[in-house]
């Protein structure tokens, strides 16, 4: 399939330029990225104010101080956005890049106990209904009804890991997805991150993978989450399903992390609580014709996204140049594909959509991880850039 076609009313979110938009922007002129604010009048380089995008997010307002940077008028956002898949990029005018740059990409699984408890049932009921409705009644006579405010740690979660054991049905997943500990892992290396526009990475010994829309929270280093955009966990099912040791094998792969269009920094149009409130919708199109839908209820998680930072950054870990955490998902693919019963995986070339209203739509095509573009400009690479340009 053809690379996506992205243009600004496409990417933007539904209230267009009203927040604090940054992004970053490969330009062929100085040979190296850009911090960006995205203005309605065009997209304006920003970086020496603020040379790397952990620099804004370390600021007191990041929203503020983006709002104040002066900048180089770099062009139109729909010109940029325009040049920036890779079939038809032109090398010598600017393209968009993921919104981060040093900060650690680290990401959350199983954070939605309601779709995981429903997942254990399933299995633990082999196909059986009344076996399921029976597993059913008998967690909730421990939790109650509402699987999505059992609260992870709690003594009522602890009463239900007793059920589930004597049932036969615990699992390390359950363990972090009802414990007192949040699963935390290392998605991606800082700078490795790919933007809307880009292929995404399938590693080809995977039979079986599937994109996981999240929202992805931006952290300063002192723990402060000061905006979000979004994400695509690339997933490689089989491998990790053959062992939980193979994680770092499944997830960080080349161009298997997606991250934007943009960061979209807190103020008074967008905070935590709209992150909390926020459905994320996918969308995934194939050559053959096949068409998938699904959605991530941000208010159906079972952590805060406050209480998820907090456990990723704090006293016992520090990331001196901030982090982002991908805040997990509540969607399983389970739509056949090609044969009954076979489930669903990706085909090279679907085009896959991630979408919220305040924070605009992530578009990628899927490649194999070897014919993505390599990972070529790293943290050194950066620095010595910034150097030459006289920013540091």
């Amino acid at each position: 399939m053809p690379a996506p076609k992205l243009t600004a009313t496409s990417s933007l979110p539904a209230d267009a330029f009203a927040g604090a938009l940054a992004g970053r922007v490969w330009r062929p002129d100085r040979d190296g990225p850009s911090v960006v604010a995205i203005r309605a009048d065009g997209v304006f380089d920003v970086s020496r104010a603020v040379p790397t995008m952990s620099d804004l997010c370390e600021t007191e307002n990041p929203a503020a101080a983006l709002r104040a940077a002066d900048g180089e008028a770099l062009g139109a956002l729909d010109a940029i956005l325009a040049n920036t898949p890779p079939d038809d990029r032109d090398p010598t005018k600017p393209w968009l890049l993921a919104p981060i740059d040093l900060q650690a990409i680290k990401a959350a699984g199983v954070t939605f106990a309601v779709s995981m408890l429903e997942r254990v049932i399933e299995e633990r009921a082999r196909g059986n209904p009344a076996a399921a409705a029976a597993i059913r009644t008998e967690i909730s006579r421990v939790v109650g009804d509402d699987f999505a405010r059992l609260k992870p740690g709690s003594a009522q979660a602890m009463r239900l890991k007793q059920v589930l054991i004597e049932q036969g049905a615990w699992s390390q997943y359950l363990e972090v997805g009802i414990g007192p500990d949040a699963e935390i892992f290392s998605k991606a290396q800082p700078m490795s991150a790919v933007g809307t526009g880009f292929d995404a990475g399938i590693h080809p010994m995977s039979t079986w993978n599937n994109p996981e829309p999240e929202v992805v929270v931006v952290a300063a280093s002192s723990g402060r989450i000061v905006g979000a955009t979004l994400g695509n966990d690339v997933n490689l099912r089989d491998v990790e399903g053959r062992s939980a040791l193979l994680l770092g094998k499944s997830k960080d792969n080349n161009a298997s992390c997606a991250l934007g269009p943009f960061l979209r920094l807190f103020d008074t149009t967008f905070t935590l609580d709209d992150v909390r409130r926020m459905n994320v919708t996918l969308t995934v199109e194939g050559d053959d014709g096949f068409r998938l839908e699904g959605f991530s209820s941000i208010a159906k998680i079972s952590r805060d996204p406050a209480d998820l930072v907090a456990q990723m950054l704090g006293e016992h870990h520090q990331y001196p140049d901030g982090a982002v955490l991908f805040l997990g998902t509540m969607f399983a693919p389970i739509e056949d594909r090609d044969a009954p019963g076979g489930g669903f995986t990706h085909k090279i070339g679907d085009i896959v959509t991630i979408a919220a209203p305040k924070l605009g739509r992530l578009v990628n095509r899927m490649r194999y991880t070897n014919e993505c573009e390599p990972w070529r400009f790293g943290t050194g690479h950066l620095m010595r850039n910034l150097a030459r340009r006289g920013l540091l």
